[in-house]
C-alpha cells in the first residue's frame, strides 16, 4: 500500500490547526485527511 499526496494543496495549518497536538491526534488527523481524499492505494 502507498499513500499519496500528490497535487494535494492543504497546509500543516489546514490539517492540524494552528494550536499544538499530541502526535497521537496528529496521526488520527493525517489518517482522516487520506481517508477523505482516497489518497490509500493498494
Amino acid at each position: 500500500m502507498t499513500v499519496n499526496f500528490k497535487g494535494r494543496n492543504e497546509t500543516l495549518e489546514k490539517v492540524f490547526g494552528a494550536k499544538p497536538l499530541p502526535v497521537t491526534q496528529m496521526t488520527k488527523k493525517i489518517w482522516n485527511v487520506i481517508k477523505k481524499f482516497k489518497l490509500l492505494k493498494k
